[in-house]
């Protein structure tokens, strides 16, 4: 059986918002998905039980919003072989960088734990991505996507033809 689901890790309820984005893509694409908010640092042992399990749990790839250290989806990428998908988050925390940190942090994992990172705040993207990946065996999420990208070509090329056509 092919694992079709997507989880989605916060590693804060003030990622929800970045997160939402996330929801409502998968939503519109018919990819069920579960949302947990797990802390790679205050939640460590509840995190490594979820991500050791997301296989055996139905999960085909795993998205996961961080900001500041952003260590949550390599924590999670080290306990599971599923593609795992970080969006860095920018953090309201005056102490931040304005996301800087979370998108290094995200991007630079040691060999042998990838990770693939999206844009600072890119929820949209992540769970794109994530549909992508779950449309390598899904039919039905491929021609989803190809109709969405057909949408936007469309769409661009009439925003062209208005501009053009003074």
């Amino acid at each position: 059986m092919v694992n079709q689901k997507a989880a989605i890790v916060l590693g804060s309820d003030s990622d929800l918002p970045i997160a939402e984005k996330a929801f409502d893509t998968l939503k519109d694409f018919g990819i069920e998905y579960t949302a947990r908010i797990l802390s790679a640092h205050r939640t460590p042992d509840e995190l490594a039980v979820f991500a050791a399990g997301a296989r055996s749990n139905g999960f085909g790839v795993i998205i996961a919003f961080a900001g500041m250290a952003a260590h949550l989806a390599g924590c999670i990428a080290a306990r599971t072989t599923l593609p795992v998908i970080a969006v860095p988050c920018a953090s309201a925390d005056t102490h931040a960088i304005n996301g800087l940190d979370a998108l290094l942090a995200c991007v630079q994992m040691p060999p042998g734990v990838p990770v693939a990172t999206v844009s600072l705040n890119g929820g949209i993207n992540a769970a794109l991505l994530a549909a992508q990946i779950l449309a390598v065996s899904d039919k039905r999420i491929a021609e989803a996507l190809a109709t969405k990208k057909n949408a936007m070509a469309d769409a661009t090329l009439e925003k062209d033809k208005r501009l053009n056509s003074h």
